[in-house]
């Protein structure tokens, strides 16, 4: 992965028992923990710029999970749903004896800030899911998160893009490919008005690239299924272990320590929304999976009305939370809008 950062940020390692994880940082040493996770086909490079606008008082901790980045990569056990990664963290947490920590995870970073909120709130003074997945999991579950098909059929490794896995396989930075990895980022990482620098872009592709592919990490493995659409999860990889059968961060309701939760959320996401262009639902409603059962059957996932019933369910049990909805924004926030979204971050951290 292309090591040029910007001024300010440090790239690092840290042994632990479990992962060998690299993790850029910046800021104070001896300031406030604030750790950002990264999510899914990325890395704490997606991250760096931020960093540098952060103010000194924090020290600013952005890790590689394992198989992203330049972390080890080890396979991710899907029966555990996320906790592969989070129990990542909390080791990573104690080599560098961290407490009090604000936690930022994005994307599926977010189902991974949930988990550990879940596990370790002690640790944790507060906690902002930017563009987060639902604690539902993702894909094939209605509103109240019950399951559309008995075995999650429509979820896990098979409904990734072969050609996006292949071409993530070998590598390619290049815009010629429908599905190669920079078309995919400059799609649907970010809205439609959204303009990269082109040496920002060439800094993130290099960093989606240094993504573990396989069936141990992404996108894991898959069983054939009965059921609509013909595909169900395996037990091992990423979006297995992000699937409704193994992922739910519903207690996150019920644990005792609440750290305030901040919410932010772009109006034109297309990854995690209502109308998730990954999502089998939608996409057999949009047409473009073939003999879609309808939506009484396999609605869309209402990703977005989950989250806000979980945040609001969270906060009738004793917990604060704050919406920011950006407008004309897609699944990047801090990338889009970077001065709003560290403006709204600060403030929520001093609260």
């Amino acid at each position: 992965m292309d090591v040029d950062l910007p001024a300010g940020v440090t790239a690092d390692r840290v042994s632990t028992g479990r992962l060998d994880t690299a993790v850029l940082t910046a800021g104070d040493p001896d300031g406030t923990p604030l750790v950002l996770v990264h999510g899914n086909v990325s890395s704490s490079r997606f991250f760096a710029e931020l960093m540098t606008d952060l103010p000194d008082t924090y020290r600013v901790i952005a890790p590689d999970l394992r198989g992203y980045g330049d972390s080890e990569t080890k396979p991710v056990d899907a029966t555990r749903g996320v906790r592969d990664f989070s129990d990542d963290l909390h080791a990573l947490f104690d080599a560098l004896d961290l407490d009090d920590i604000a936690l930022v995870g994005w994307s599926i970073g977010g189902g991974v800030a949930m988990q550990y909120a879940i596990d370790h709130p002690e640790r944790l003074t507060a906690v902002c899911l930017e563009s987060t997945m639902s604690p539902y999991g993702f894909g094939g579950t209605t509103r109240d998160g019950s399951p559309c098909q008995p075995d999650y059929a429509g979820t896990g490794g098979g409904l990734a893009n072969d050609e996006f896995v292949d071409q993530l396989a070998v590598g390619d930075t290049t815009a010629t490919a429908d599905a190669s990895p920079r078309t995919v980022m400059e799609s649907f990482y970010v809205g439609p008005d959204h303009e990269f620098d082109p040496a920002t872009a060439d800094a993130y592709v290099q960093a989606m690239c240094a993504t573990a592919v396989g069936d141990d990490n992404y996108p894991g493995d898959a069983e054939p299924s009965d059921n609509w659409p013909g595909v169900a999860p395996g037990d091992h990889g990423v979006l297995n272990a992000v699937s409704p059968k193994y992922f739910d961060t519903t207690d996150l309701v019920d644990i005792d320590q609440k750290p305030p939760i901040l919410w932010v959320h772009g109006d034109s996401d297309q990854i995690v929304s209502d109308t998730s262009f990954f999502d089998a639902g939608f996409l057999g409603q949009a047409g473009q999976l073939p003999d879609w059962p309808g939506d009484d059957a396999y609605p869309p996932q209402p990703m977005t009305a989950q989250t806000r019933d979980v945040l609001d369910a969270y906060a009738d049990a004793g917990g604060t939370y704050h919406e920011e909805r950006f407008e004309a924004v897609g699944h990047s926030p801090h990338i889009e809008r970077p001065e709003r979204f560290q403006s709204i971050l600060l403030e929520f951290l001093v609260d």
